[in-house]
């Protein structure tokens, strides 16, 4: 983030906040940056994404180690978190052993939200809940699936074969 940024006080404060979870109204991020914030952080839910490429705002929370989650328009309030460590998937054979919390440390690291990861693998939004719930477990295929994105986005791999 290049000195100078609107946002670079939030990114500062979080830095220095040295906890797991941040929770801050909208108005408190104004004293922080003592500036307004856009209409548009009030009522669309993209402003806060996690996933914007060049976007200034996501650049202070991402830089800070955070992501944005918990976005409350009609409370005005987010919450900041700091992402799990990178999760070792174990490995049987040529294929990822994918249980209910290493599902979700996927999912959270990419940054979706199960209705996203779910469109992204092909499967309900159901279907998701129900693996990290640990009602059941994805197929060989899904499990294959799951390995290609985990590669993809960074998950590193314990191998056990």
């Amino acid at each position: 983030m290049k000195e100078g940024n609107k946002y670079q006080p939030l990114l500062e404060f979080l830095r220095d906040s040295n906890q797991d979870e941040v929770t801050l109204t909208f108005a408190e991020i104004e004293a922080l940056i003592n500036n307004t914030l856009p209409d548009s952080a009030r009522t669309k839910r993209a402003w806060w994404s996690n996933r914007s490429k060049g976007a200034l705002q996501a650049s202070a929370w991402m830089e800070a180690g955070y992501r944005a989650e918990d976005i409350d328009l009609e409370q005005e309030r987010v919450t900041f978190r700091k992402p799990p460590p990178k999760t070792q998937v174990p490995r049987v054979s040529d294929t990822g052993v994918w249980n209910s919390e290493l599902i979700k440390a996927l999912r959270l690291h990419i940054g979706l939200t199960q209705a996203e990861f779910a469109k992204q693998l092909g499967v309900r939004q159901q279907t998701v809940s129900e693996w990290e719930n640990g009602v059941y477990e994805p197929t060989r295929s899904k499990s294959k699936h799951l390995e290609l994105v985990a590669q993809t986005v960074g998950f590193t791999y314990e191998d056990m074969s």
